[in-house]
């Protein structure tokens, strides 16, 4: 069979900003620790470029008053709020619920391999309706390391029976192609994600760069290392 009419037997994805548009979660939690500290608003247009990038960058841009340490202390308060707010205001973006039916209905498998705390994407998955679809979850704190270090992406190749090469990482920040590369899987920006302004995924040096779910509708658009 053409290689090029199917999916890679193996689509990896990263969550927050690829598959799920969790930036409204983000803004809403955000913005109840500063409503609990007598704080305004921050629009949501303000945050959702630094979703992608993690706690300690949100944390940043909602208190940018505190010091390092201080924001620091902030985490797990971050991470208690943002449970409660799960899945509440996003959702997957336009498009993707197809294109994991599609990778579903050729007999391909995908997974999902995020910086994310790993109970927090677990508690994820049915709020989707995805526990049962998705193959494989590597979350931030399954490994000893997460992203961009490959372990984690290697980690679930492994744990699938999928050589690298048969496998594809998806991703909206730098450091899920740098892992992609460095565990010598095909590697795919999601640039319907977040980024900053100074962000140039062109300087990523990623297989391929699409600007839409739709367009990995496609299975020739796949790169194969």
């Amino acid at each position: 069979m053409n290689p090029q009419t199917v999916f890679p037997p193996l689509v990896l994805f990263d969550l927050d900003g690829t598959l799920l548009d969790s930036a409204p979660d983000f803004v809403a939690t955000i913005n109840a620790m500063r409503a609990q500290r007598a704080m305004s608003a921050l629009a949501a247009a303000t945050l959702r470029p630094h979703v992608s990038k993690g706690a300690r960058a949100m944390l940043a841009v909602g208190f940018p008053a505190l010091d390092e340490d201080a924001r620091e202390a902030l985490i797990p308060a971050f991470l208690d709020v943002y449970r409660g707010e799960l899945a509440q205001h996003g959702a997957p973006f336009a498009g993707i619920e197809a294109l994991l039916a599609a990778i579903e209905s050729t007999g391909s498998r995908w997974g999902v391999v995020t910086n994310k705390p790993e109970a927090l994407a677990q508690a994820l998955l049915p709020l989707l309706g995805w526990q049962s679809r998705c193959a494989i979850l590597v979350g931030g704190d399954t490994l000893p390391v997460r992203k961009p270090d490959p372990l984690p992406l290697l980690h679930a190749a492994q744990v699938l029976g999928v050589d690298v090469r048969g496998c594809a990482y998806v991703g909206d920040d730098e450091r899920d192609i740098v892992a992609a590369r460095a565990a010598g899987m095909a590697s795919v920006v999601a640039l319907w994600g977040y980024r900053l302004d100074a962000d140039d995924p062109l300087a990523w040096q990623a297989d391929v760069m699409v600007d839409t779910p739709q367009a990995l509708l496609d299975p020739g658009v796949w790169p194969r290392p």
